[in-house]
């Protein structure tokens, strides 16, 4: 098997290319001499002191770095960053940055100040591999006759920085950002420079405002009122009137309304961003605020302009213009104001799948018992990432043991977690953890894969710890009393979300705009940053969670609900390219192994192997990897090439493979494991008990239901055909029960697992104490009559049906409505979608209406048909209404329709016909009526 991947290889310039295996040699690094600092968490701690021999952040040459930054900056830098190249110097001969892929713009610092490109064309690898939308300047932004030795950090906020020049007579600051069409400049000692790329088409001379056209690409340059640009061949300057201030855009297009909209903001300076979250456990939604802070340099306009994501336009119901840009990450859309919310379902997670499955109980302990009584369980684990896999291999395996009634088994193997654990979370020894104050880091020695000189993957490793102490504390609160402030603080180096804690700077490895993790502490690479295992991003994410919800602690666990939400839909888009709108035409995969500033690549950092760019985006597989499953027909596609590129089934991985279908198509995977488990050594984080266990109940259980969620973030929903298991966990020392978005129920004892197929055996813990009666289920609409409840599994017709509660669609999204009761509405259908509902119980006494909460602001007079069908896309309508523009796409109407009388239980099927191509309908419930 190939050595784990080394993330930022030491190569200023490199690009998106296929990278070879490394080989890297990681020696035992010597205890703590006797005179360390000791700062003491819980019972554990840290050290401050470097151990002996071992190497804080460094350059490439190995010599020790200290943050680029003005005097202006207090606070500890961040890295991992989009920008960090600006702030940490990995190569001597570069004092100013590599390429910053901010988006739209992208950015390099140079000696006369900043670089600005807007990448639009993007460069496909020969053989198809990989694709960047590479940095390449269409002007320079500066000062005249600037000639700074270095560019630093001057200040920065969540998703902007500002560098700054001077070669003191003159300086420069430049605030950039994420999603800021803008570029703000501040310049002292010199005239405003704007040095273009090649002589620019000036298509509009408005004295202080440029309409000007470069390379294909439009910007508006914005000086002071009553000032006016010089422009002489390349080079545009401006003395600004002894003002200090003026912005450059990038515009969509070259015509004077656009240019108008723009010169409306060029005054308004965005100083500062940032994200704040909300996670409303009832209804099981994430909220997410962007706010941009804007100063006004002139005038008394506010506000300014932002453009979004893919993943954020999806799930903001907040007005967007019609102008769009051109992107790594498909198509961002621009938004006036200074805000917009997100709107998003978080599925849940779980600490362990439960005991439902059919295998053989004596052959799954025996799988058991070999690895708890292995002679030597942490093999291999040298460092913090390779003890980590093993902390997750074994951790895994805890309640497994605990569902077949070994309790030998299981608190063995509790007790070689806690001694690992315990180990590294005290200073001192040959394992542990150290804090640097210069760079506000916390890093584990033995390091690895320049977690320590870098400053890498810190996100990776320490997940893991996160999901041992998890489990370590499912099982034993006391010891968690007294070691999870060490896990925890772990949790705040990678991903710190208290911003009172100055220890750390602010969610190091997760760019909150972007939506994904950052894996290189230096970002000094020519495509930007990079962040190749998604799901190990993901484990962090759920290791926060789990930990968060067994130690009561709320603020941890909703940092992971926020990660693991974002990151869900971000996964979706940027490395799966779930709705086909993201990876350019001419890259010839359907998955990215990795994904880069500039773009993305079919490849790992250490091999070529298909199985393994595949694998490394679902390793490891845990309870909290249940979000792959709601895009079932995308695993099935992304497992098709991998065997298609592979030249067949997977061989080195195919453990994790297995695992991995076994959320799209548990029986295919079943039969796989029963075909081949006799010969297969599972990956290093792997067990043959973890697998057989985790194929086998999904075999049972089905898939995740993507239309149920929970009033609990421990909890989840599968469905094989028509009969659908909930399942949730208790943290707690007393019984709850947990209220699913479909109306069921379960009462969950304290510190169990409860299924609608049974409840565990409670883990050793205080009685608990009566169950509460159960509340409520949260609704959008209340129903239209009463009606008597379903008989087990089945869904009322005469309920209300939740239009996003589907079992699969074809063609439509969904999105936050407008309509009273909040939630969400199926939107953007149009001729040939379609909307399934299994296992719809009609009773015994005949259903002869239909009737829908619909909306439409189809223009020019674009009307279609809703129809109603059962058991088969194919069978003839039991009933169908017609619907015409309502007044907008949120302005709901309830409308009714005659059908043969129905019986009985049956799958429904909605479908949506229109003699136009546009969309025509919103439908946000529906539900069946005697009468």
């Amino acid at each position: 098997m190939p050595s784990r991947p080394l993330r930022t290889l030491p190569l200023r310039t490199l690009g998106l290319a296929v990278l070879t295996a490394l080989t890297l040699s990681l020696p035992i690094l010597p205890a703590t001499p006797a005179g360390a600092a000791t700062v003491p968490v819980g019972a554990g701690g840290y050290t401050t002191d470097l151990p002996a021999g071992a190497s804080g952040p460094a350059n490439s040459d190995g010599a020790p770095v200290t943050p680029k930054v003005t005097s202006n900056v207090t606070r500890k830098v961040p890295t991992n960053d989009w920008w960090s190249s600006l702030a940490f110097q990995r190569y001597a001969g570069n004092p100013y940055s590599e390429n910053m892929y901010g988006h739209p713009l992208a950015f390099h610092a140079v000696a006369g100040g900043l670089e600005v490109g807007y990448p639009t064309t993007p460069l496909i690898s020969s053989d198809g591999r990989q694709y960047e939308f590479p940095h390449a300047r269409d002007l320079t932004l500066g000062v005249t006759g600037l000639d700074s030795p270095d560019t630093r950090v001057d200040d920065w906020s969540d998703w902007t920085v500002t560098p700054y020049w001077s070669d003191g007579a003159r300086s420069l600051k430049a605030t950039i950002g994420h999603g800021l069409p803008y570029v703000y400049a501040t310049p002292s000692g010199g005239d405003a420079r704007v040095a273009f790329v090649a002589t620019p088409t000036v298509w509009a001379d408005r004295g202080n405002v440029l309409g000007v056209t470069v390379n294909g690409h439009h910007y508006g340059i914005f000086g002071p009122s009553g000032t006016d640009w010089s422009i002489g061949g390349t080079v545009a300057t401006d003395a600004l009137g002894g003002r200090n201030y003026f912005s450059v855009a990038v515009l969509p297009d070259a015509s004077a309304s656009t240019l108008d909209l723009f010169a409306k903001y060029a005054f308004s300076f965005v100083t500062g961003t940032k994200v704040t979250w909300s996670y409303d456990e009832p209804s099981a939604r994430l909220t997410t605020t962007y706010t941009a802070t804007t100063t006004v340099k002139e005038g008394t306009q506010t506000g300014t302009l932002l453009a979004l994501y893919r993943h954020q336009w999806l799930a903001t119901s907040s007005p967007l213009t019609s102008y769009t840009y051109v992107s790594p990450r498909g198509t961002m859309k621009l938004r006036e104001g200074t805000s917009f919310t997100t709107a998003q379902t978080f599925h849940g997670v779980l600490p362990s799948l439960p005991d439902l499955g059919a295998y053989d109980r004596t052959r799954l302990g025996d799988y058991v018992r070999q690895e708890a009584n292995a002679a030597d369980p942490w093999k291999g684990a040298t460092d913090t990432y390779w003890t980590g896999k093993a902390l997750g291999r074994l951790a895994q395996l805890v309640p497994i043991a605990d569902q077949l009634g070994d309790a030998t088994s299981r608190d063995r193997l509790l007790g070689l977690l806690k001694g690992e654990l315990e180990s590294w979370f005290t200073a001192g020894g040959a394992e542990q953890f150290r804090y640097d104050s210069t760079w506000g880091v916390l890093t584990g020695y033995p390091a690895s894969y320049g977690s320590d000189t870098e400053v890498n993957d810190h996100h990776f490793h320490y997940g893991y710890y996160l999901m041992a102490a998890a489990t370590v504390a499912r099982y034993d609160a006391a010891w968690a009393a007294n070691w999870a402030p060490m896990a925890r603080l772990l949790a705040a180096d990678a991903n710190n979300w208290d911003r009172s804690d100055t220890r750390f700077p602010f969610l190091r490895n997760f760019d909150p705009y972007a939506g994904n993790g950052w894996a290189s502490g230096h970002q000094g690479f020519a495509a930007g940053n990079n962040e190749e295992s998604s799901s190990e991003a993901m484990n962090f994410a759920a290791g926060a969670i789990l930990l968060g919800a067994a130690t009561g602690d709320t603020a941890l666990r909703d940092l992971g609900v926020y990660l693991h939400t974002t990151q869900t839909s971000a996964i979706a888009q940027y490395w799966f390219d779930k709705d086909d709108a993201v990876f350019p035409a001419g890259f010839r995969h359907d998955t990215a192994g990795m994904i880069w500033g500039s773009g993305a690549a079919y490849s790992t950092w250490w091999t070529a192997n298909p199985e393994e760019i595949h694998g490394i985006n679902v390793l490891p597989v845990t309870g909290g990897s249940l979000y792959h499953g709601l895009y079932q027909a995308d695993v099935k596609q992304n497992l098709s090439e991998m065997e298609a590129n592979n030249g067949g089934p997977a061989v080195e991985w195919k453990d994790v493979i297995w695992e991995f279908r076994a959320l799209a198509d548990p029986a295919a995977a079943k039969s796989a494991w029963d075909a081949g488990y006799t010969t297969l050594t599972p990956e290093s984080g792997e067990s043959l008990a973890h697998i057989y266990h985790w194929i086998y109940n999904l075999a049972r259980m089905g898939v995740v239901d993507p239309g149920v969620t929970a009033d609990s973030p421990i909890a989840a929903v599968f469905v094989n055909g028509s009969a659908r298991t909930y399942v949730a966990h208790n943290f707690g020392s007393s019984a709850r029960v947990v209220t699913f978005s479909d109306g069921r129920t379960l009462t969950v004892p304290a510190r169990s697992t409860a299924t609608s197929a049974g409840t565990s055996s409670p883990s050793p813990s205080p009685s608990p104490s009566p169950s509460p009666s159960p509340s409520p289920s949260p609704s959008r609409s209340p129903s239209p009559s009463p009606s008597p409840s379903p008989s087990p599994g089945g869904v009322d017709a005469r309920s209300t049906i939740q239009a996003e509660a589907y079992q699969a669609q074809s063609g439509t999204q969904v999105e936050t409505t407008q309509d009273s009761g909040g939630g969400q509405n199926v939107a953007y259908i149009g001729n040939g979608d379609w909307l399934r509902y299994d296992n719809v119980d009609f009773g015994s006494t005949a259903a002869r209406q239909f009737r829908a909460r619909v909306a439409s602001g189809a223009g020019g007079g674009a009307s279609g048909l809703v129809q109603v069908r059962l058991d088969s896309l194919t069978a003839a309508p039991i009933g169908d209404f017609a619907v015409g523009n309502t007044g907008g796409w949120q302005a709901w109407q309830t409308i009714p329709a005659n059908i043969m009388g129905v019986t009985g239980r049956h799958t429904v099927y909605l479908t949506f016909s229109s003699g136009q191509p546009a969309d025509f309908v919103n439908l946000n419930w529906f539900t069946f009526a005697t009468s």
